[in-house]
């Protein structure tokens, strides 16, 4: 901990050093300007312009964030300076009459200079901009220029996955491992500092299958489609107010060639094979797109060992037990893009994507219980769990664009869940005779349909001015019930079991509006406000309605930012609410292993979140320093409980509570350095303390305040280096420490990574090598839990040493086609998981503003 904490101090000291006098190239962080035409120093400034686009000398493509300098003709001093758009567009505003020269810059990338001379209130265009890549033959060995991994921008990070070699063949969840603030574990749950309750957008879509789970939607994007990955932790009064976390949005990739495209990628393993195919046609004013994604897993062992003791009426319960568990699935996305130009200015998108997940789990539990130390019972059980489930997303999005940042957006979606969750049972005695059979049907069905409008305007150069409007209409239900059969004959309904239906309606109006402006002197402020009121009519069949009540709640959000010396600082404040996903309100009573059993909770209220944060980033030469350190306060906090069963001998149930407050504090630190133009070295760090207040039952059911509090570290270093001939390298690691829980800690666990890739000579495709956990046969995750009345200790044993071949090609005669701005989709930021919860989107032709 002290090496930590001091690994800590001395990154953070880097910030005080002095400035460098040097204008940030692309890949750093340039000097912040958040509307062209706003950057303010000393230097005089006049009515003239300068404007322009930057591209790609070879392809002709814009050279996304390039770095434009206004240098003085005679001293090359700085003047002033701001960044290309995504299209590689750039203008100075208010330059002085006068001699000049126009420095483009970017990583990889040879600088170009222009000398330009001014006239009063002249308005200068210098067209297009060719920048060349800046390749040079080096003692033999071809030294190419890079993309920075890791991104930062003015309200969010960015990782680059298209620049991953070890993720191909893989999917989300390999490529959200390697982002620094993000923690995966070997279960693919995803943690933002320390925070499940996220948003997972793709292309800034939601999705129903949000509310089943996370780490399972995330297994059905493949890795090699992904072109960022941005993780977004102030998010502004545009987003949805759920996601008390942040928002992680998922980018794939996307075509604006001309002509006919088909990208083949595939990969095999010994623990998983993966093949895609996503093709394309594009002409004139209209393009379509088709794809199709299957993955296979097989060979996923886990072993498990669990003891737990509870003293229920005056008897201490022991229970022993030991699980063997093997796991396969099919995974699998078939999506179809449609999007069309109805005039210049006008633009009109559709997308229909349909996903498919067949999940099957093994598990052999032998299990002895034991009664104030004398042997009670012994038996095996053999469990066979099903977890079945297909999302269909359609949207239909219109834009119209009056002016450059002057737009109306109008979006649909409409999006449906179905799930199966079931399981048969073989329960056998202490000889392995079969006595009797058990099977647990769980039905869900979780659907929504959403419109939104946006407009956006600025207000003279330096303003801009946001407001929209939502409805979301979402409904969820769950029927469940227990069977039973011996060891021959049919299944009956089981006695003593529960059964029932859940029916839950949630319509979600809301409104928002947003404002930037940015001084003369640099300093940017957003500020926004949203109002949402959620109505909810809830019932189960057996109890009747569920007095839950409607709800209105007002979210303010504030960023601001200066660079000063070369620093640039950030603050930021939000509040944010998180409301109950399908797993914590299902009250399906699923008992696959009787000792470990799990229940929602559908009386559970929303939680609601503070957010603080404060950001320091500066370039160091060759080496980018990003610092944050944050503050989060929930209240009425969702989190998991545990309590002894009164009924079930030895028996730990685990459902969900509004138990009080969580408290976090901490700081993530990302350092990149650019070794040499082909070589690129990474670390992130993560520590926060935090603290868990809440409420149980206890002793003779009377309930009792618990707190819990502890620090929680991860940190990881990656690298990656391209070489000639087409061949690159890349390695990754990451190390997390135990994790505080309300009754606990979960313990840490470990991930590597290091791959390998061939691109051929004519850049149509390529082959890869990646090898994970290689060193390792199994990794254990060990928790400890306990209160005034049980105690566990739970073992899992992960064996995910993997190894496997990638391959890419592509097909098709394309032509260069100037992308254009479409029409913007949907996003839903709104229900929790439950910790293995998360979303996917449509994949159609959406490349929106986050809402």
């Amino acid at each position: 901990m002290k090496k930590l904490l001091l690994f800590t101090f001395i990154l953070s000291a880097s910030f005080i050093t002095p400035a460098m006098a040097q204008f940030p190239v692309g890949g750093g962080t340039p000097a912040q300007k958040a509307l062209p035409g706003t950057a303010g120093d000393t230097t005089p400034k006049g009515n003239s312009k300068i404007s322009g686009s930057v591209t790609d000398s070879t392809t002709n493509k814009a050279v996304e964030f390039a770095s434009i300098a206004l240098l003085d003709k005679a001293t090359n001093k700085v003047l002033d300076g701001t960044m290309a758009d995504e299209n590689g567009k750039f203008t100075l505003n208010k330059v002085i009459a006068g001699s000049f020269k126009v420095q483009v810059t970017f990583i990889g990338y040879n600088a170009k200079t222009i000398e330009v001379t001014l006239s009063k209130s002249q308005e200068l265009d210098l067209g297009v901009v060719k920048i060349s890549n800046n390749a040079k033959m080096l003692n033999e060995i071809v030294v190419t220029g890079q993309a920075a991994l890791i991104e930062e921008k003015v309200d969010r990070l960015v990782y680059n996955a298209d620049k991953d070699i070890a993720a191909k063949g893989g999917d989300a969840t390999d490529v959200l491992r390697k982002v620094p603030l993000l923690t995966v574990d070997l279960d693919g749950n995803v943690s933002l500092r320390g925070s499940q309750n996220i948003k997972v957008l793709i292309n800034n879509k939601p999705s129903t299958i949000i509310a089943n789970s996370i780490s399972d939607a995330l297994k059905q994007i493949p890795a090699d489609q992904i072109k960022t990955v941005e993780v977004i932790t102030s998010p502004s009064a545009k987003y949805d107010a759920e996601g008390s976390g942040g928002i992680i949005n998922i980018i794939t990739k996307k075509n604006s060639l001309q002509g006919i495209n088909l990208n083949v990628d595939g990969g095999v393993g010994n623990r998983g094979s993966s093949l895609s195919l996503n093709g394309g046609y594009r002409k004139g004013k209209g393009g379509v797109t088709l794809g199709g994604f299957g993955r296979a897993n097989y060979n996923t062992i886990t072993k498990t060992t669990l003891e737990q003791s509870s003293m229920i009426n005056n008897v201490l319960s022991r229970t022993l037990q030991s699980g063997d568990g093997y796991s396969q699935g099919i995974f699998g996305q078939y999506n179809l893009g449609f999007d069309y130009d109805l005039a210049k200015n006008q633009s009109l998108t559709a997308g229909v994507r349909y996903g498919v997940r067949n999940f099957s789990f093994q598990q052999d539990f032998g299990t002895k219980i034991f009664n104030d130390g004398n042997l009670s019972s012994s038996s095996n059980r053999e469990v066979d769990s099903k977890n079945l489930s297909g999302t269909v997303d359609i949207n239909v999005d219109y834009l119209h664009t009056f002016k450059p940042q002057q737009e109306w957006s109008i979006s649909t979606l409409y999006s449906r869940n179905d799930l199966d969750n079931n399981f048969d049972a073989n329960l056998l005695n202490g000889s392995g005779e079969l006595i009797n059979r058990q099977r647990n049907l769980n039905t869900n069905l979780n659907q929504e349909f959403t419109f939104q409008t946006d407009y956006q305007t600025p207000i003279k150069k330096n303003q801009l001015i946001e407001f929209g409007a939502k409805g979301i209409f979402r409904e969820v239900t769950s029927d469940y019930r227990f069977l039973l059969a011996g060891p021959t004959g049919g299944y009956s309904t089981e006695v003593g079991q529960p059964s029932g239906a859940l029916t839950y309606h949630q319509n979600i109006a809301a409104a928002y509006t947003s404002y930037t402006y940015t001084t003369k002197k640099r300093y940017t402020i957003k500020g926004g406000l949203r109002y949402e009121h959620t109505f909810i009519d809830a019932s189960t069949a057996e109890g009747g309605p569920i007095g839950i009540g409607n709800y209105p709640v007002v979210v303010p959000s504030i960023n601001a930012s200066k660079t000063i010396k070369g620093t640039t600082v950030k603050l930021a404040y939000n509040r944010r609410i998180q409301r109950p996903g399908l797993q914590q309100l299902n009250p399906n009573f699923n008992s696959a292993n009787p000792q470990n059993i799990t229940v929602g909770d559908p009386s559970l209220k929303p939680e609601l979140t503070n957010n603080f944060e404060l950001a320091l980033s500066r370039n160091i030469k060759k080496l980018f320093v990003n610092s944050s350190f944050f503050g989060r306060v929930t209240n009425n906090a969702i989190s998991q409980v545990r309590i002894p069963s009164d009924t079930l001998e030895g028996a730990i149930i685990t459902t969900y509570k509004n138990i009080g407050r969580q408290h976090a504090y901490g700081t993530n630190i990302f350092a990149n350095l650019a070794a040499t133009s082909k070589i690129n070295v990474g670390l992130f760090f993560n520590a926060f303390y935090t603290t868990l207040e809440g409420q149980v039952l206890g002793e003779n059911n009377v309930t009792e305040n618990i707190t819990n509090s502890g620090f929680n570290v991860s940190g990881g270093m990656f690298s990656q280096a391209t070489f000639k001939n087409g061949w690159g390298a890349q390695a990754f690691g990451f190390l997390q420490g135990s994790q505080v829980q309300l009754q606990g800690q979960q313990g840490g666990f470990g991930f590597y990574t290091i791959g390998i890739k061939k691109e051929f000579k004519n850049k149509k495709g390529s082959i890869g090598l990646a090898g994970e956990n290689f060193l390792n046969k199994r990794f254990n995750i060990h928790t400890e839990l306990k209160s005034k009345q049980f105690n566990q200790v739970n073992d899992v044993y992960l064996y995910n040493r993997g190894v496997r071949l990638t391959f890419t090609y592509k097909i098709g005669k394309m032509t260069m086609d100037a992308p254009k701005k479409k029409a913007k989709g949907v996003n839903n930021d709104d229900v929790k998981s439950d910790g293995t919860g998360g979303g996917q989107g449509t994949q159609g032709s959406g490349t929106g503003t986050p809402r």
